[in-house]
């Protein structure tokens, strides 16, 4: 993971994380980075997955081509008894 170096912090935020990792009991790094997940809303480790191979697919069927696709699954899946005899 990457440090980062922060500068010229405004005095009276330095005194915020400072109090929040007293009152956590945790380092101040770790009290900047709990402050910045909260910003953020990413949780780390939990990101966000985007998949876009295809999206410009989503919603683009009619209903009677979802139907007819829907159909032709079922179709597909079923089983043929003579196979298992």
């Amino acid at each position: 993971m990457k440090a980062i170096t922060l500068r010229n912090i405004p005095p009276e935020v330095e005194r915020a994380i400072r109090a929040k990792a007293r009152q956590k009991r945790i380092s101040t790094n770790k009290a900047v980075i709990e402050l910045l997940v909260e910003r953020v809303g990413v949780a780390p480790g939990k990101e966000k997955t985007t998949y876009t191979d295809l999206d410009d697919l989503a919603g683009s069927w009619s209903a009677r081509k979802a139907r007819d696709f829907e159909r032709t699954l079922r179709m597909i899946r079923r089983i043929d008894e003579d196979l298992w005899r």
